[in-house]
């Protein structure tokens, strides 16, 4: 039984990724799809990956990280190894994604005491108007 395979195009437009993406991806050794001439024929494991990247992207991983936890897919131990090494990285994300979350909220808060005075300011009822 033949694979189904995908042209790029079809590719691009099921992922909503461009063409140069994808070949970013391919040289990044992340996605191997089928060489016919210039033609590149993606297979249902190359879908899987991509599926797989993309996530690992919008998580915020690194592509080195996603390059590692799907190269540990073929270890035969039914995906354990991947699987233990994927919840080590997402638990690093997920601190470092907490920590930015902190510090963004720390950020927001200085930013509305300062619309706070500038506001306060210009309808003159700070006594810093004058310094102005």
């Amino acid at each position: 039984m033949t694979e189904e395979v995908m042209t790029i195009r079809e590719m691009c437009d099921a992922f909503d990724v461009t063409p140069r993406t994808l070949r970013f991806y391919e040289s990044k050794e992340l996605l191997f799809p089928i060489r016919e001439g210039q033609k590149r024929l993606f297979t249902r494991r190359d879908r899987a990956r991509l599926k797989l990247i993309l996530r690992g992207k919008r998580f915020g991983f690194s592509l080195e990280d996603i390059r590692q936890l799907l190269d540990l897919y073929t270890m035969g131990d039914q995906q354990k190894t991947q699987l233990a090494e994927t919840l080590k990285v997402a638990r690093r994300r997920m601190e470092e994604m907490e920590q930015q979350r902190e510090e963004l909220g720390q950020a927001i808060a200085e930013l509305a005491d300062q619309i706070d005075w500038g506001e306060r300011t210009l309808a003159g009822e700070s006594p810093e108007r004058s310094a102005l």
